[in-house]
Formats: C-alpha cells, sequence, structure tokens
C-alpha cells in the first residue's frame, strides 16, 4: 500500500488558517479537551490572547471551513466514547512532512502572522520545546525549502521577520523569500542569536550590539501584545458608549 503523498495542500482560506491553527495549537496544550466542538473551536478562534488579528467568527462560519478543509481529508469530524456531539480534530501529520517543532511553528504562524523568529520562537515553544534559536534557524530554513515559509532577508539577520506561505494567491502577502546560505542556519554555537558583524563589534559606540537579539525579540513581542490589548479596550470602550447612548434613547435621558 503506498503511502500517501504529502505537501500537496498549499493554501488556505483566512478562516481556514485560523480553524486548523486552533486545532493544532489545541492538541498540543489542551489533549484532554482535544478534539473540539465546535462551540470549543469557534471560541478559540475568537480569543483575545495568542491571536492576531483578534476575530469575531461565527459557529456558521467555522464549520464551513471545517467542512472544507474535512473534503481535503485535512480535518475530520469524530465521536469520541461513543458520544453524540461531533468534534474536529486536525489531520495535519498525515498530509505535512513536518517535524513536531515545525509543525509548533506553522501553528504559531497560523495565529498570528508575520512574525520575528525570537518572539516566534517564545510563543511555539508554549506549544513544543525550541530549544535555541539555532534550532528555529534550521526547522524554518527545512520549512523555506519545502516551501511553506517565507521571509524577508536571510535568517541571520537582524530584524529579519518570516510567515508561512498558505495564503491564497489574491490576499498578496508576499513578503520576499530571499535565498538562505548554509552561512544563515546557525550549526555552530546554539545560543548565539546575532550574526558576526565586525564593523558593528569593533564600533566602540554601538551599543546595540551589546543587547542580545532574543531580548530585543523579546522586547518587540511585550510591545505589540501590549499594543493588541489598548486596542482592545479601545473596541470596548467604544461599545459601552453606544450601549449607552442607546440606553438613553430608550429611557428619553
Amino acid at each position: 500500500m503506498n503511502e500517501e503523498p504529502k505537501n500537496q495542500i498549499r493554501h488556505l482560506s483566512k478562516i481556514q488558517r485560523r480553524v486548523l491553527g486552533v486545532l493544532m495549537e489545541k492538541a498540543f496544550t489542551t489533549p484532554e479537551q482535544y478534539p473540539l466542538t465546535l462551540k470549543a473551536a469557534t471560541t478559540a478562534c475568537n480569543q483575545k490572547s495568542n491571536r492576531s488579528p483578534v476575530a469575531g467568527y461565527s459557529e456558521s462560519q467555522v464549520q464551513d471551513a471545517l467542512d472544507a478543509m474535512r473534503e481535503d481529508l485535512l480535518v475530520a469530524e469524530v465521536f469520541p466514547g461513543g458520544g453524540r456531539t461531533p468534534r474536529y480534530r486536525h489531520y495535519a501529520r498525515h498530509k505535512f512532512d513536518f517535524t513536531e517543532a515545525q509543525f509548533g511553528i506553522i501553528a504559531e504562524l497560523l495565529l498570528r502572522g508575520l512574525q520575528h523568529p525570537g518572539e516566534l520562537r517564545t510563543r511555539a515553544s508554549r506549544m513544543i520545546r525550541v530549544e535555541s534559536i539555532g534550532q528555529l534557524r534550521e526547522e524554518l530554513a527545512a520549512l523555506h525549502e519545502m516551501g511553506y515559509l517565507q521571509a524577508n532577508g536571510p535568517l541571520d539577520r537582524r530584524g529579519v521577520e518570516v510567515d508561512h506561505t498558505f495564503y491564497l494567491p489574491k490576499e498578496n502577502m508576499q513578503i520576499g523569500s530571499a535565498p538562505m546560505s548554509a552561512e544563515s542556519v546557525n550549526h555552530g554555537d546554539a545560543d548565539s542569536e546575532v550574526p558576526q558583524a565586525p564593523a558593528v563589534a569593533e564600533a566602540p559606540c554601538s551599543r546595540s550590539a551589546e543587547v542580545p537579539e532574543e531580548m530585543l525579540e523579546q522586547l518587540r513581542s511585550t510591545i505589540k501584545e501590549q499594543s493588541e490589548l489598548i486596542q482592545g479596550l479601545g473596541s470596548s470602550m467604544a461599545d459601552l458608549e453606544d450601549r449607552l447612548q442607546r440606553l438613553e434613547r430608550d429611557l428619553g435621558v
């Protein structure tokens, strides 16, 4: 019996990417609650933490996405324990030739999109441990070679960003895909996060070279998360103001 061919699926719609990312994430982080019901999947798609952008999908929209991926055998409907309520699980391991670390990386990119490697490593490690930035770069390089990762520069470049490639062509979300040479993948010191750059290292007044790249990425991640929180609070305040105005109109105040 021939093994099912892998790495055939290249594009997913926006909601399909969110739903698949959720199923992959929950299989890693909350296996006792997995597979997910439709309600649980919808709630997870719309949660405010670990999502960018925050969405407001309905159960019918999530159901449609699940049904579409079921047709591609990427998702299955199951009834564990003889229960009557259908639950949903992903079959990404049957469809993609990824390592466990790569599944965690892809899941995180599906949930958040474009990221710096340092913050990606931190976030993916809540699902599957990524030992070092060196290991991360090796996993990213392998995904890039398979055509499932794009980057706007070499992986060892300060400030480089990476993203998945499951976007539909009409979304025009290509960020560039610079060739990554062997030097771009850190096979030496696994904890080294900043490439050797004599011109920068020799500058006596440069302070940025003294700050580890991972610390900078974590700071960027914190700033981004705080910005998202502030935006969410602003949206909530606007909603409350709108409700108050409607209440005042109803009461004739």
